[in-house]
């Protein structure tokens, strides 16, 4: 039996000795060729002319006729317990037999011998015959067709050719009936095959035609072509044939006959071969040790492979190609070009070699030839293939390999990820985490749940709902993290003390130059296993165990803001199985997401109050304060603001009242801010009674409810007259507070500082407007207030220009004209008020107060001036100067009288003039109008109606504006103010040139 040397560069086994036979046996003589089929019949060819027929598994076929076989039926070779066995032999002549050539389509087989071609049946069964009168045969290949596409009809070439009958029938076996000369034999029938042989300087391309009863034979030349002389190697694919000699490699087309030179071989070189890849269906053209592989037209395609040495003969399986030599065996990739394995099966000069494999290309047998023995090997399966490489801990090239069958097509996307899952698991108990998961994440197939295991103990809720696929066995049972922690120091222990005694292991050389420790692993398994169920989220099919194991995983790393990050996210986590281990840890801010994303409000809202009141007791360390200490940073939000910030989160979207109302005062003490956002909230689906609310907030709290009752008004367009009163008053009641705030501690030389500081008291304040001014707008903007009721408020009080917006309201113009003019001193807002009435009795009554302002007042000279010179023209003279005092001095009130007065005779001259000037118009008007309605238009015999186009003759007619003439008729149908041309003289009106005022 041969034996199996890998090279020390390659860890595949892709082939392994399966059965040896030795022809001398049966036959004295060396082994010249040899073929074999699909159905693991193996003929050979001998050095005396001997043909010999050898199956595999003898029971299976039939041993009289093996063609009647099915030949899509294949052995088992993944059962390497086979046997060889003789079937027949004939003999074909006395010279040896060259080439072997099946036929196995329609189950014959041709050999060439002694440069003749003989023809018998698959089984050797049928006497072994001559075909016709062909000498000289050199070579010998059958059409290989890549697709049907690309190859031509070449009997109907032939046909056009016009060959005569007596040329292209060569032999003549058996009988038959003539027909016009020539045998009857069925055109393309299934017994109809093409090959091309060389003979001589010729080559020829040949049709076997078997008759139907299968004694009928003939061959029909198709096609002669003139070849190359020295020919050593040949192969037809398509319509090209590939010719080699020691020249070098040439293309024939068999449908015009012309050739053409590939590439030339250097001076010394080897013999050259040519190979068929039937997978690819393309062909490996031979130069000395490189292997070049070219398409049907010559062109090369992909890369070249180099071989250690030139090859007695070449073969194929699968993605590999084998060469021969020396006794060796070698397996090259046909796209990476790397050798895989190395065969052993003789010594250095053991003579020539031939392989053969299945013409498939894919097959499972490869029978290798010496000149004493034939040996068989089969193709390791995939699957034990993979299984090899893994238990030599080469995890690179398991996957390397996996990649190239998946590229190749012999394994499934499902398969690929088995082994990525596979490949996994062994890295895990290797502790190599990081690399283990990222196999997790390539498998599709896997289901996370696989790896609960190694991170809770069973039993545990999900230990009957994980699957356990235990794979090929090539690596121990799931366990907890810390368990496989454990084994694989121990492991490593071990592989240390077997180092020191010269034992080699599977160890990792780093963890035996470096052991890592315990702490450091466990945190890294950890890590990565988080990784793994937060990157294949979507493949879940147990999230609730996904999402709760992975709490588990974070808090074991104390990885606080991924938990709060998942506890507040969409998860699916079990509340039971973390409430208590979150609680016990201390970790409750994590638990209060958790809650509040399983709505459970209550238990999440008590949790950030009991949180804002530790923060504030100090039992416990607020973080904000300990970063302000550190850095002097301000800006950091502190613990229980940010309590009072989740809180408020959440009940932002309650409509539970109650519950809404047991958390308002705290988060209130906290921030006013946030108290406005819970109760002006547009997310909950019912909104809050505003009576309640306004009855269950603090008095203390003006703000709020200042902002919420704005709210109501302003955003909720509240039309309660009741709430408006509330808010004036509100607003009265601070405004009245602040001013006197501000009046107290105003000091006389820095009153104004003063009064910006206090002005905003607090740096906390929920609005950015001082009161007065939002008091003053709220009272002008709305009419649903009382205003009775707030005058009653700050009667008593300066807040003045308030007070004259409520006798405004309430229509008291005298006291709006005394608080502005005398109170306020605000002229323009008095004038303003006066226009407003639009009387000009206002103007003359604000002018008294001016110049009497009574209550030992001086008068207000400058303001009177002012008055009348802006709106003088407004006022009677006489009864100004009735009005003026004696006291006002002449030097102020000369001038402005004097302009009063002149404006006054202004206004009356103006007012003529533009009398004047409209009866002007208003006569120029009527005067265009009288010409143009006492036209004359001439009216004859000849004219027209430009409607009707009747003759007006004495007919009634009318003329329109735009010079249009109609009759009476059609003048009743358009009417007045349309013409004939459309034009609508209401609402487009005609103006002429003549009738424009020129004055």
């Amino acid at each position: 039996m041969a034996t199996t040397n890998n090279d020390p560069t390659t860890t595949r086994t892709v082939l392994e000795p399966l059965l040896t036979f030795d022809p001398t046996l049966h036959s004295h003589t060396s082994i010249k060729s040899i073929a074999t089929n699909s159905q693991s019949f193996i003929y050979l060819g001998t050095s005396s002319g001997s043909l010999l027929l050898l199956s595999i598994n003898p029971d299976t076929p039939n041993e009289k006729n093996p063609s009647t076989k099915d030949p899509n039926s294949t052995l088992d070779f993944d059962v390497p317990s086979r046997n060889v066995s003789f079937i027949k032999s004939v003999s074909v002549g006395d010279s040896s037999v060259e080439t072997v050539l099946l036929l196995d389509e329609i189950g014959k087989v041709i050999v060439l011998s002694d440069g003749f071609l003989f023809l018998t049946d698959s089984g050797l069964v049928q006497p072994v015959r001559k075909l016709g009168f062909l000498k000289g045969v050199s070579f010998i290949t059958k059409r290989v067709k890549s697709s049907e596409s690309e190859c031509s009809d070449l009997l109907g070439f032939s046909s056009l050719e016009g060959a005569s009958t007596s040329s292209r029938i060569l032999s003549r076996l058996g009988g038959g009936v003539r027909v016009n000369g020539v045998k009857d034999f069925v055109q393309k029938s299934e017994g109809d095959y093409v090959f091309a042989a060389v003979v001589g300087k010729k080559l020829m391309l040949i049709e076997l035609r078997v008759g139907k009863n299968d004694k009928e034979v003939d061959l029909m030349v198709l096609k002669e072509m003139q070849c190359i002389d020295g020919v050593k190697t040949l192969v037809w694919i398509n319509d090209s044939i590939i010719v080699g000699t020691v020249i070098g490699y040439s293309l024939f087309s068999c449908i015009t006959g012309q050739s053409g030179v590939i590439f030339t071989l250097p001076d010394v070189s080897r013999s050259p071969l040519l190979k068929m890849l039937w997978k690819e269906k393309k062909v490996l053209l031979l130069v000395d040790n490189v292997g070049i592989v070219v398409d049907a037209h010559g062109q090369p395609v992909g890369g070249s492979l180099v071989f250690r040495k030139g090859p007695d003969s070449v073969g194929e399986l699968a993605s590999y190609v084998m060469v021969v030599r020396d006794g060796k065996m070698e397996l090259y990739h046909k796209k990476l070009g790397g050798c895989v394995q190395t065969v052993s099966f003789g010594s250095e000069g053991f003579g020539p070699c031939i392989v053969a494999d299945e013409e498939s290309g894919n097959g499972k047998l490869v029978a290798v030839a010496t000149p004493t023995k034939v040996i068989f090997y089969r193709r390791v399966p995939t699957e034990e293939q993979i299984k090899d490489v893994l238990r030599k801990k080469n995890f690179k090239e398991a996957v390397s390999l996996v990649e190239e069958l998946k590229s190749d097509g012999e394994i499934s996307d499902e398969m690929l990820s088995f082994v990525h899952a596979q490949i996994g698991f062994l890295l895990l108990f290797d502790l190599h985490f990081e690399e283990a998961v990222n196999h997790f994440l390539q498998s599709e197939t896997m289901q996370p749940s696989e790896v609960f295991p190694f991170i809770m103990r069973d039993p545990n809720r999900w230990s009957l709902l994980v699957p356990r696929n235990r794979y090929w066995g090539l690596h121990p049972p799931p366990a907890p993290l810390e368990d496989v922690v454990d084994d694989g120091l121990m492991a490593i222990q071990r592989a240390i003390f077997l180092k020191k005694a010269g034992v080699d292991t599977t160890v990792d050389e780093d963890f035996l130059m470096n052991p890592p420790t315990r702490a450091d692993l466990l945190e890294l398994a950890i890590k990565n296993m988080s990784r793994c169920l937060r990157l294949c989220f979507e493949r879940f099919t147990l999230k609730e165990g996904v999402d709760t194991l992975l709490m588990y995983l974070y808090r074991a790393l104390n990885r606080i803001d991924d938990m709060e990050k998942l506890a507040s996210s969409g998860n699916s986590c079990i509340v039971e199985e973390l409430e208590t281990l979150l609680d016990e840890s201390g970790h409750l801010r994590t638990l209060a997401f958790l809650y509040a994303s399983k709505g459970m409000s209550s238990k999440a809202l008590t949790i950030w109050r009991i949180l804002a009141k530790n923060y504030s007791s100090g039992l416990w360390k607020d973080p904000a304060r300990e970063h302000e200490l550190l850095d002097g940073n301000t800006n950091v939000i502190s613990g229980r603001e940010v309590a009072a910030t989740e809180a408020s989160k959440i009940l932002e979207e309650l409509s539970d009242q109650d519950l809404v109302l047991q958390h308002l005062g705290w988060i209130a003490d906290v921030n006013p801010l946030l108290t406005v956002q819970v109760l002006t909230s547009e997310k909950r689906v019912d909104q809050l009674s505003p009576d309640e609310i306004i009855a269950a907030i603090d008095p203390k709290k003006v703000e709020i409810l200042q902002r919420y009752l704005q709210w109501l008004i302003e955003d909720q367009a509240s039309c309660d007259t009741q709430f408006h009163t509330l808010y004036a008053l509100s607003l009265a009641k601070s405004a009245i507070e602040t001013f006197e705030v501000q009046s107290t501690s105003q000091e006389p030389d820095d009153g104004k500082l003063e009064e910006t500081k206090i002005s905003d008291p607090g740096g906390n304040s929920i609005f950015q407007s001082p009161v007065r001014e939002r008091l003053q707008i709220f009272l002008q903007s709305s009419d649903l207030y009382d205003p009775e009721e707030v005058l009653d408020l700050i009667e008593g009080s300066e807040l003045w220009l308030e007070k004259a917006i409520l006798y405004r309201k309430l229509g008291q113009e005298t006291l709006v004209l005394q608080i502005l003019a005398l109170k306020l001193e605000d002229s323009e807002a008095a004038e303003q008020y006066c226009a407003e009435i639009g009387r000009p009795d206002a103007y003359m009554q604000l002018l008294d107060m001016y110049l009497d302002p009574q209550n030992g007042k001086e008068p207000m000279f400058n303001a009177a001036v002012r008055l009348l010179h802006n709106h003088g023209e407004l006022l009677d003279p006489l009864q100004v100067l009735e009005t003026l005092s004696p006291d006002m001095p002449l030097q102020l009130a000369s001038d402005t009288i004097l302009r009063m007065l002149r404006a006054r005779l202004h206004h009356h001259r103006q007012g003529q003039i533009v009398h004047n000037l409209s009866r002007a118009l208003n006569v120029d008007a009527k005067l265009a109008r009288l010409e143009e309605r006492s036209r004359h238009v001439q009216i004859n015999d000849e004219s027209l109606c430009d409607s009707c186009h009747a003759r007006l003759g004495t007919k009634l007619f009318a003329m329109y504006p735009d010079d249009t003439v109609v009759c009476y008729k059609c003048f009743r149908r358009l009417g007045e103010s349309t013409s004939v041309t459309g034009h609508d003289f209401k609402r487009d009106p005609l103006i002429k040139p003549g009738w424009l005022v020129t004055r």
